[in-house]
């Protein structure tokens, strides 16, 4: 198959920038680095239309490995005609190859294998004509020590027209074509799992139809079924499917007899072979589509939390706030090194306020702390109350700041590595300040479905979610660069063209030679051959590298070129970089080549007005209402600002400053319809929300954005 051509028919894309795409892929290059840097070839495709031909590319891979194998194995069995050959060849879609392939697939011993062996093809294929008008007395003469009486010998050969008929791809079209239209998902409870099943109440007696069934409500069935709660199916109206099967397979004007016969198979057919195996793959089908549009939330969701606005590099006091066992409190410098580490007790049981603000002042003054920030997890109010009523002899800002995936991270392997000789409370206190400082450099260290802003992250496909979810942070990590002297190698391993061990070695050859003065440094870093040069290098950035672009996104393959631009106007790249006057005498027609066009030259410029930019947002600090602590505090009415920490298929999950969670529901975000919530909110915006609903019972809060 030529996958140029498909995938340029697929999707209307140009079919040389589809060629040049795939060539590229082939040859290993990343996604970041060729929707980056080699722009000219694929016509500015981005990142995501790159993406779509990598994914379309590897499943013709599969569909041409898997030709290979039906074409072998048809081949051997002697049945391989030209005209089967070249619709095998010529086939495009999975399923419609394996329906081609069905009836030459080597099975078990079905009921129809057993009645070929006694010889009953003959008289199948005699019904199948429908001429006989006493097929009772055809079916005599099969009678012989294989088979005892006419019975036997007319049902084998129904269970052969039975699997003529389910391997027959019109037959199979025809049904497919009843439970697209039509088909109907139920689900109903298993018999005495309703008290332990009362989560999946909504679908103890479910019906719907399955087109209409959303991904959410697909995947919370398919989990009830898992845990054994619920059991469902996926069916059409089985009389219409039969009547058209036998107008497919009754012969109007023949033999009654044998149409009698022939429509008993038919029915057969369809309910014990072709529905089952229908169903089979429209479950898998709605399964898949579901999984995708999940997968999708939580890999947009997840992009947005590691794009997160930056306090930038900060000296930081990071807590991890608790009652009992206290507020377990860390001072970084501004690099996220740990410098101390203590417990203060403010609140209940010990509740010793005066010693731990006396402790508290003390830290933020001794390690010149700019900011603090306070994990939004048990105690988080009081403890923020707490900080926020101490004078200080500076401006501190204090931020509250989701710890989700803190607790995962503190007891990882990462973890210990970093702070062997500390406990988990030390580390993950160390995660909530790191985090405020740069939540990207943080983030990378912690499994991304622990990070809490996923949807049944649990339930669907595990290698497609880590794999979308592994590019989102490669994504991420390469749209904002990475600083080449500070970088963990947790977060050098998602550069473009790095691995774990090229990364590893960038840390040891900058603890052995001290900082790098240069990218053109890195090639000495064992395991950094020319490829991974190439790939790397334009993602990261040296402040006050050797050379002035280091610290740019303009890659060593063009510094002869802006060099040039620098000479040709009598002035040096600083000055270049400076000057606005001087970039604007460029005519950039005169730097056009055969490798470099017009949206490489307008990248460079873009890098040279504001060279190392960080396209994440500032930093705000966000307040709860300070009347508002538990949930009985709530009033229907009360309009609250709130902070969005998590975003699902129906709707949007907002902290308001209490324990619980309140529910932006889809239908109570706009006055107009919203197709996706991601249209109207992002995660962690700050909103102003009105209290529309408090179940105090079931602690259920709902909120709207309507007026």
């Amino acid at each position: 198959m030529d996958r140029a051509s498909y995938i340029s028919r697929q999707f209307q894309i140009d079919e040389k920038s589809v060629a040049n795409t795939i060539s590229l892929l082939d040859e290993g290059a990343t996604i970041p680095f060729i929707s980056r840097y080699r722009k000219e070839r694929t016509g500015g495709l981005d990142e995501v239309q790159i993406g779509i031909i990598a994914d379309l590319s590897d499943k013709c891979k599969e569909l041409d490995k898997r030709r290979e194998t039906i074409l072998a194995t048809i081949e051997e069995q002697g049945k391989l005609t030209p005209e089967l050959k070249a619709r095998i060849e010529s086939c495009t879609e999975m399923t419609v190859l394996e329906d081609i392939y069905l009836p030459f697939k080597p099975k078990r011993r079905t009921r129809a294998q057993v009645a070929r062996e006694k010889g009953l093809e003959p008289l199948a294929a005699m019904l199948m004509k429908q001429e006989t008008p006493d097929p009772q007395r055809q079916a005599l003469r099969f009678v012989n020590g294989e088979v005892s009486d006419k019975e036997e010998a007319l049902q084998g050969a129904c269970d052969i027209i039975s699997e003529w008929v389910s391997e027959n791809e019109r037959s199979r079209n025809t049904v497919r074509g009843h439970f697209r239209r039509e088909a109907v998902i139920t689900s109903k409870v298993v018999k005495g799992k309703e008290q332990e099943g009362e989560k999946y109440r909504d679908y103890f007696n479910f019906s719907e139809p399955l087109k209409r069934c959303s991904s959410h409500r697909y995947l919370a069935i398919c989990r009830g079924a898992e845990e054994g709660v619920l059991r469902f199916s996926i069916s059409p109206d089985d009389e219409r499917c039969i009547e058209d099967l036998e107008g497919q397979y009754i012969k109007r004007g023949g033999s009654h007899a044998c149409a009698e016969l022939v429509g008993e198979a038919v029915c057969d057919g369809f309910k014990r072979l072709i529905k089952p195996s229908i169903e089979t793959e429209f479950a898998n089908m709605t399964k898949e589509k579901a999984d995708d549009e999940a997968i999708l939330i939580f890999a947009e969701n997840l992009q947005q939390l590691l794009m997160a606005a930056p306090l930038g590099q900060k000296r930081i006091m990071g807590i991890d706030p608790g009652f009992r066992t206290g507020c377990k409190v860390v001072c970084l410098d501004a690099q996220g090194k740990l410098l101390h580490n203590e417990a203060i007790f403010p609140h209940e049981p010990q509740r010793q306020w005066t010693l731990a603000a006396k402790k508290v002042a003390h830290l933020v003054e001794s390690y010149d702390i700019q900011a603090i920030a306070i994990g939004n997890g048990t105690a988080s109010r009081e403890t923020e109350s707490f900080i926020k009523s101490i004078r200080f002899d500076r401006t501190v800002q204090v931020f509250v700041v989701s710890e989700n995936g803190a607790s995962v991270y503190s007891a990882s392997p990462i973890a210990r590595e970093e702070f062997p000789q500390y406990d988990v409370t030390v580390r993950g206190a160390v995660s909530i300040g790191r985090r405020l400082g740069d939540p990207l450099a943080e983030l990378v260290k912690i499994d991304p479905k622990s990070i809490g802003v996923g949807q049944y992250q649990h339930d669907v496909d595990q290698s497609k979610l880590r794999k979308s979810l592994e590019n989102t942070v490669v994504h991420c990590v390469n749209a904002v660069g990475v600083n080449l002297n500070t970088a963990s190698k947790w977060l050098l391993t998602y550069v473009s063209g790095l691995n774990s061990t090229a990364a590893q070695n960038i840390v040891a050859y900058r603890d052995e030679n001290g900082p790098f003065s240069s990218r053109n440094e890195l090639k000495k870093v064992p395991r950094i051959g020319p490829k991974a040069f190439e790939q790397a290098a334009g993602f990261l950035r040296i402040p006050q590298g050797s050379h002035p672009l280091d610290n740019t996104a303009v890659h060593p393959e063009r510094y002869a070129l802006v060099e040039k631009m620098a000479a040709d106007l009598h002035c040096s790249i600083e000055e270049l970089i400076r000057n606005p006057e001087l970039r604007r005498k460029i005519d950039l027609q005169k730097y056009i080549t055969a490798e470099v066009g017009m949206p490489t030259l307008n990248d460079i410029m873009q890098e040279l007005s504001k060279p190392g930019r960080d396209p994440r947002t500032q930093v705000d600090v966000f307040e709860f209402d300070s009347t508002i602590h538990d949930i009985t505090d709530l009033k229907e009415g009360m309009i609250l600002p709130g902070i969005v920490t998590n975003i699902t298929a129906f709707g949007a999950f907002v902290d308001i400053g209490i324990h619980e969670n309140g529910l932006l529901h889809i239908s109570e975000m706009a006055d107009h319809f919203v197709k996706s919530p991601s249209e109207v909110v992002k995660l962690h915006q700050h909103l102003q929300v009105k209290v529309i609903g408090v179940d105090l019972a079931r602690k259920r809060i709902q909120l709207s954005l309507k007026p």
